[in-house]
């Protein structure tokens, strides 16, 4: 693992690859710019926050990232949890809410720089695809209702929870804002209009400038319209925000799950990229960087940050090839910062809304769940679970439910793997499954192959399945267990084995395992597993363990239970 990856792409460095640099960079910083500010007052924070975690963490990202088209800043979703994180804690006061949300982005990235060190990337495979979709659309619906308020111009408080803020909305319709509704349809109109045709186009930038402009010709504050009003200039200090154990125990849950979210959508996307590009993403290199970037963000007056989706596709599309396009996009936002602010005095609030609910919009994925649902429905019912337990219970709850409910599935699913009796198919040395083909069996032999791994949760139904498999059989005289499907074994699973090679030996059926994995063995081996069954009793294939048995398996034919073959079932 690299720990300085920048000091590649530096060395060999061309004043043609900047130029490619320099268009990128550019371009997204004018679609970060209001994007940064619209995600702030998401999180609950000042705009200007949403700035200054525009500049500092994006240079440490550039340093030690591994992609060259990852766009690091403020996203949607890591945005909801920042807010769902601090709202509580904050006690409605300003000050303690922004000094929160450093600490926040503190705690989360140390969080991911030791998971890096450690090498534990892996970690975010508990957050399966499935879970990922549905909480990513759950929390997008969230986000969407959050920005109703300010579209339609209601003065009402955060909402406490999905249902609560429908209801609240619903019930205030009366005091919709005509004049900030009109503003709003007009600035969502352009905005997608502009994503459908323009993909490249910083079609948000346009919206801003147009938008302040009106309101600043046609006094629109004054009939109503709330704006940004002041935004202060300059870079952001260092600050070392509030480290009180109070606030950091508090704070565990939501830094871990933005930490791993705001990873696993970062390094999804990176990978994504590195596919057309061909480079060479290292995760754990990526833990450590974004990890230094949500570091620097806390240190620097920011919020967490992570890698987005539509800026990385803005940023590739753009021509970015390495790092710097991101110091480049760094530098052009604190230019921003410090020479540009007053000119926001007059943005309308529901501007903003309107960039955040467009951005969203794509987040809930009507299509991906369908394929989901039709191609496993295990995996729909994680998905529907994550989506329902975000938007009834909350985000942290509902990606917590959502992983445990996965892994339930999965060791449901695992306590009662696949076991089929297989059979030589005429005239080959192929064996298949006696329930899907038309093959050659023996009435004092059974081939038995174990799909999956073996452990404590399907110990018991193994043992259970091949006991029956014997009281079923009265003239069964030997069984050949094919374990060529078989990748790990625990202690609960050799012991079962041991209980069935008893009850066989105590039966009077010779018991045969072929194809034993290289770790599965070595398992067997350190336990006296092998030893028990004797070396006689283990093959390295079928065909030896019935060599050794006396069988040739030339007749009888026996057929399927269906009429027909299952060219599914292939192995």
């Amino acid at each position: 693992m690299n720990p300085f990856p920048a000091a590649t792409w530096l060395r060999t460095y061309s004043s043609e690859v900047f130029r490619d640099d320099l268009r990128a960079g550019l371009v997204v910083a004018v679609m970060l710019v209001p994007q940064s500010m619209a995600y702030a007052s998401l999180a609950g924070l000042p705009p200007i926050a949403g700035l200054y975690a525009s500049v500092v963490p994006l240079l440490a990202y550039a340093m030690l990232g591994t992609s060259g088209q990852l766009a690091i800043g403020p996203v949607a979703v890591i945005s909801l949890l920042t807010a769902s994180g601090l709202a509580p804690l904050a006690d409605g006061d300003p000050i303690k809410y922004v000094a929160l949300a450093g600490t926040l982005a503190l705690m989360v990235g140390v969080i991911q720089l030791v998971l890096g060190v450690l090498r534990l990337g892996a970690l975010t495979n508990l957050l399966s695809h499935p879970v990922l979709v549905g909480f990513t659309s759950a929390a997008a619906l969230i986000i969407a209702l959050s920005q109703v308020r300010p579209l339609l111009g209601l003065d009402l408080p955060r909402p406490d929870g999905f249902v609560a803020g429908v209801g609240d909305i619903l019930s205030n319709l009366g005091d919709v804002h005509a004049t900030t509704v009109a503003v709003s349809v007009a600035a969502m109109a352009v905005l997608i209009v502009g994503r459908r045709s323009m993909p490249r186009f910083p079609t948000p930038l346009l919206v801003v400038a147009a938008a302040i402009a009106i309101v600043a010709g046609v006094d629109l504050a004054d009939r109503g319209v709330a704006v940004l009003g002041d935004i202060p200039s300059g870079l952001p200090g260092l600050v070392v925000p509030d480290l009180s154990w109070h606030s950091v125990e508090a704070l565990i849950p939501t830094a871990l799950t933005v930490a791993l979210i705001g990873y696993t959508e970062g390094i999804s996307i990176a990978k994504a990229m590195a596919a057309k590009t061909r480079q060479e993403i290292s995760p754990n290199q990526e833990f450590i960087a974004v990890g230094a970037a949500n570091v620097a963000a806390g240190l620097f007056q920011g919020f967490p940050v992570a890698g987005g989706f539509s800026r990385t596709a803005v940023n590739y599309q753009a021509g970015a090839r390495t790092g710097m396009a991101t110091v480049i996009t760094a530098v052009t936002v604190a230019l921003s910062v410090l020479l540009i602010t007053s000119l926001f005095f007059n943005l309308p609030n529901a501007v903003l809304a309107a960039i955040i609910v467009v951005a969203v919009a794509s987040l809930v994925d009507v299509a991906t769940a369908r394929s989901i649902f039709r191609v496993r429905i295990t995996d729909g019912i994680a998905l529907l679970a994550t989506f329902l337990a975000t938007l009834l219970l909350g985000i942290e709850i509902g990606i917590a439910i959502g992983v445990l409910v996965s892994l339930g599935l999965f060791v449901y699913g695992s306590a009662k793997p696949h076991i089929a009796e297989l059979g030589r198919v005429s005239g080959t040395t192929t064996f298949r499954n006696v329930e899907a083909y038309r093959t050659i069996t023996d009435a004092h032999l059974a081939i038995v192959r174990l799909d999956g791994p073996l452990y404590f949760a399907n110990a018991n139904f193994l043992r259970d399945r091949l006991l029956a498999l014997v009281a079923s059989r009265p003239d069964l005289r030997t069984v050949v267990l094919d374990a060529s499907a078989v990748s790990d074994l625990d202690g609960s699973a050799d012991h079962s084995l041991r209980e069935v090679i008893d009850h066989f030996n105590d039966a009077g059926i010779q018991i045969h395992v072929a194809t034993i994995r290289g770790p599965v063995r070595e398992v067997m081996t350190r336990s006296g597993l092998l030893a028990r069954l004797g070396r006689d009793n283990v093959h390295p294939d079928i065909e030896s363990a019935l060599d050794t048995a006396g069988y040739s398996l030339e007749n009888p034919l026996r057929s399927p239970e269906s009429s027909e073959d299952h060219d599914a079932d292939l192995f």
